[in-house]
């Protein structure tokens, strides 16, 4: 099961998280990206902010992981965004498979 993941990344604009999910998937770096809006806390340049932002949940396979993250700083609007790979542990089989199919 190893071989898949979920990549989450933010951005301010939900434009950007659409514009950020059509390009991984048109490209086939990601089978799936959902978009969700959520409230972030976080200290950048020693100040603490607060900011409503768009979680883009990234469905792709490990052997997709390079290739993705340099697409997703390519065409990212942040200085620094978010790029965190969770591993699926566990998933159902019909699921997986068509993850490797959208992505190859």
């Amino acid at each position: 099961m190893g071989e898949y993941l979920v990549v989450l990344t933010t951005t301010e604009e939900k434009a950007d998280a659409r514009r950020i999910a059509s390009t991984l998937v048109e490209e086939r770096l990601a089978a799936c990206v959902q978009i969700m809006p959520i409230e972030s806390f976080y200290r950048w340049k020693g100040n603490i902010e607060n900011s409503g932002e768009y979680l883009c949940l990234i469905k792709t396979t490990s052997s997709l992981y390079p290739a993705l993250e340099k697409r997703l700083k390519e065409i990212h609007p942040y200085e620094t965004p978010e790029i965190i790979a969770l591993p699926i542990v566990k998933g159902s089989e019909d699921y997986l498979a068509w993850l490797t199919n959208s992505t190859s």
